[in-house]
């Protein structure tokens, strides 16, 4: 996502963070956030604007306030109206201290919202770039599903109608969480890790073909579920092809890029026969195994490669 306005960071927030406008309300919607970082605004408030991250929520906590009642009235009034005019997406004051004299009239000439919270500097700028970080991330919606197979995020793809919802229909019996069925909504975290969730609306429901959609968290209990988890494996579901050469060994790794990610992948023929939710199982635990460093087919071909110097030997 591009940006975000400032009304819906105080929507999803003002709870959370104990926020309470004091100023600018009616500019909410007109003000955007486009970055996650978040700036105390100790350099401007000394008179140095040579970089102002103007793009940037500001933050001001009690150092800043100490300062600004240090200036004096015409000097904090300049240096504060320098701040406003750069035309910041919003100001956080937090411990609930008292705005200084002027500060909010020069908010309202600038047309920013200002808040008040309750939480420390600190805690007031970390909760809101985690916040941020999440709300901004690169995002894509996949078809498919997704499902937690013993703590493994596994991302089950395929053709419509080849038996995504009923193998993972299959896991859940089995004790296993899902996570989203049909609409997948990918975030990218940070450098090589994704999160998966479902679209809020249709969460936790899935479409069993001549059943009709189910409601998992009802008839399962709130243990089959999760809300979100990391996406460490995608499986594709497809249809067997007779003479096509499928991996046996699994020395060759796959991956699908998803967001800029390599993610391992694995294509896993269908028919009839196949009891396709144990190798799913089989398959998340043998990429748990990889995770922690051990890969069972490279290490069997390195025993066999030593076995067979010898033999020649």
């Amino acid at each position: 996502m591009d940006f975000i306005t400032v009304k819906e960071f105080f929507e999803d927030n003002n709870e959370k963070f104990r926020l309470s406008i004091i100023a600018g309300e009616e500019y909410l919607d007109k003000k955007k956030i486009v970055v996650s970082d978040i700036n105390r605004p100790g350099l401007a408030l000394a008179g140095f604007f040579g970089y102002f991250p103007y793009e940037r929520i500001q933050v001001f906590g009690k150092t800043e306030f100490t300062y600004i009642k240090k200036l004096g009235g015409v000097k904090a009034d300049r240096v504060m109206g320098e701040i406003f005019k750069q035309n910041v997406p919003c100001v956080i004051i937090s411990r609930n201290l008292k705005a200084p004299s002027g500060f909010l009239s020069l908010a309202k000439k600038y047309k920013t919202p200002v808040f008040e919270t309750s939480l420390f500097t600190t805690k007031i700028i970390s909760a809101t770039m985690i916040y941020l970080e999440k709300k901004l991330a690169p995002k894509i919606t996949m078809h498919g599903t997704f499902v937690d197979v013993y703590g493994v995020g596994v991302l089950i793809s395929g053709k419509s109608g080849i038996g995504k919802s009923e193998v993972t229909l299959e896991l859940v019996k089995r004790g296993h969480r899902l996570v989203a069925d049909d609409l997948i909504e990918v975030t990218r975290l940070g450098e090589g890790e994704l999160e998966a969730k479902g679209m809020s609306v249709v969460q936790h429901h899935m479409e069993i073909r001549g059943v009709g959609i189910i409601d998992v968290r009802t008839l399962f209990g709130v243990g089959a579920v999760r809300d979100s988890q990391k996406v460490d494996l995608v499986l594709h579901l497809e249809e067997w092809e007779k003479g096509k050469d499928y991996e046996r060994l699994g020395i060759e790794e796959k991956t699908q890029e998803i967001l800029g990610v390599q993610i391992p992948k694995i294509v896993l023929p269908v028919k009839p026969g196949r009891t396709l939710s144990i190798i799913v199982e089989v398959a998340a635990m043998n990429q748990r195994l990889k995770q922690k460093g051990h890969n069972p087919a490279k290490e069997l071909n390195d025993k066999m490669m030593v076995y067979m110097g010898k033999e020649n030997k």
